[in-house]
């Protein structure tokens, strides 16, 4: 039981009230699976946090990170170059593209967040333009857990808890393409107005004063994978050249292959970012790594105005980071990954569609590559929403477990928005284990019905 020892334990004496049950123990991971101290063998459903792009135990990664241990695990960027820093960041920058010139590596993505706004800020000031400072982002959103990252977070119970201690910046709205605010109709009509909105915002704020907009271009557990109508992102690029403010793409998620390409931003090319954040993916759990990758423009005006970037961290780009994220992108591209990732990310969305045609509460299905999410509703016809206290989400999310499946729930802002179930598993998996997915999911959403008298 949590509590029960009065010093040291797990990590989850934050999070559990005393004498609630401990969760399992993981022993091993393989593949796209975890093993528990009781001999259970469980289906990684959602990659963690949809982290584990090329999933556990891969050799030649752990090969990796062996090696640069044994030759230096750590030296410090104030000091020394390393190799591990130089190849991974030519390598990233290559995937990338054209204008994705430079990259600085960071502990993991909200620390990457917080880097990003930083470099922008030192851009302005460098420029000659100091008013500049604001970030406009959408509600709901999620961008990170510290304090800058938390203010261009959309979500109003964090911000309700930590709002004090930070400056909030300007938000704008998200654009829902399942359930769509009167009185419009369409995923087009309603994003069309978000547009309209962001420029309002722009305008209203004072174009002198914004750095820039940040936005996913696929949503992580804020929306829901939330995939917005092409039109969309590229009336986000060309609002931000017309107001002359930086568009960031957070791809923390994203980023690494998840969707099918490397960035998702390369879904949209006439959206094209200026400045892409990664994460999670990146070093596919082996190691905590983050990175902005940005232009020369950006970078070279701070390095020649003001002699450098104001910031930095002790694990700043360290070679273990490095070499470790490097045969991360190594197995990514020499297996096929993202080839896969577009086959089974096209089997996992027939698979969960056909799960919504014979479930009452799969309300919803969407997303792109291997990051798809369930939205659980009480009313399939009229999108009603389930009353928190239900625990609609989290008790389909149990049953799955019970079944082998682990899949990823997170409520933004108590359920405000919705409830929705991640499906995101590694990118290696197979056919045979979405169909396994789809049936433990189906299993599971029908037993929370007959529980609901459904």
């Amino acid at each position: 039981m949590i509590g029960g020892n009065t010093q040291g334990g797990s990590i989850h004496e934050f999070y559990l009230p005393k004498n609630t049950p401990r969760l399992p123990t993981v022993t091993h991971g393989e593949g796209i699976y975890l093993y528990t101290s009781d001999g259970r063998k469980l289906l990684d459903g959602s990659s963690g946090p949809i982290a584990i792009n090329v999933g556990y135990g891969n050799n030649r990664i752990i090969s990796a990170l062996h090696d640069q241990a044994a030759k230096t695990p750590f030296a410090s960027y104030r000091s020394f170059e390393t190799s591990a820093n130089v190849e991974l960041s030519d390598k990233l920058c290559s995937l990338c593209g054209p204008g994705y010139d430079r990259a600085f590596f960071v502990s993991g993505g909200s620390e990457a967040i917080e880097c990003c706004i930083k470099l922008l800020r030192n851009w302005a000031v460098a420029k000659g333009e100091p008013k500049r400072w604001k970030i406009i982002s959408r509600m709901p959103s999620y961008h990170g857990s510290t304090l800058g990252a938390l203010s261009i977070t959309g979500d109003p119970v964090a911000h309700e808890m930590y709002g004090p201690m930070m400056a909030s910046q300007p938000k704008v709205p998200t654009p829902f393409t399942y359930r769509i605010p009167s009185p419009f109709t369409t995923p087009a009509e309603y994003s069309a107005e978000c547009l309209r909105q962001l420029e309002a915002t722009i305008v209203s704020e004072g174009p002198e004063t914004i750095l820039g907009f940040i936005m996913e271009p696929v949503g992580g557990l804020a929306t829901g994978a939330l995939v917005a109508p092409d039109a969309y992102c590229k009336g986000v690029r060309e609002l931000c050249y017309k107001y002359k403010i930086i568009l960031v793409f957070d791809e923390v998620m994203t980023g690494a292959g998840r969707t099918g390409k490397f960035l998702a931003a390369h879904w949209w090319p006439d959206a094209k970012p200026d400045v892409v954040v990664m994460a999670k993916g990146l070093s596919s759990g082996y190691i905590p790594l983050g990175a902005v990758v940005a232009p020369n423009w950006i970078v070279q005006t701070i390095t020649d105005k003001m002699g450098g970037f104001n910031h930095g961290h002790t694990y700043t780009s360290t070679p273990l980071q490095c070499a470790v994220a490097s045969a991360c992108l190594d197995v990514l591209i020499d297996d096929g990954l993202m080839e896969n990732c577009c086959r089974m990310g096209d089997e996992l969305l027939s698979t969960l569609l056909a799960v919504q045609s014979r479930t009452k509460t799969v309300g919803d299905v969407r997303g792109k590559g291997l990051l798809m999410a369930v939205e659980i509703v009480k009313d399939s016809d009229t999108k009603e929403m389930w009353d928190m206290g239900v625990r609609a989400a989290y008790r389909i999310a149990t049953k799955a477990e019970a079944r082998g499946v682990v899949l990823y729930v997170r409520v933004t802002a108590n359920g405000a928005f919705g409830q929705w179930i991640m499906v995101a598993p590694p990118l290696i998996v197979t056919k045979s284990e979405i169909e396994f997915i789809g049936n433990v999911i189906e299993e599971s959403v029908k037993e929370f019905e007959l529980e609901m008298g459904l």
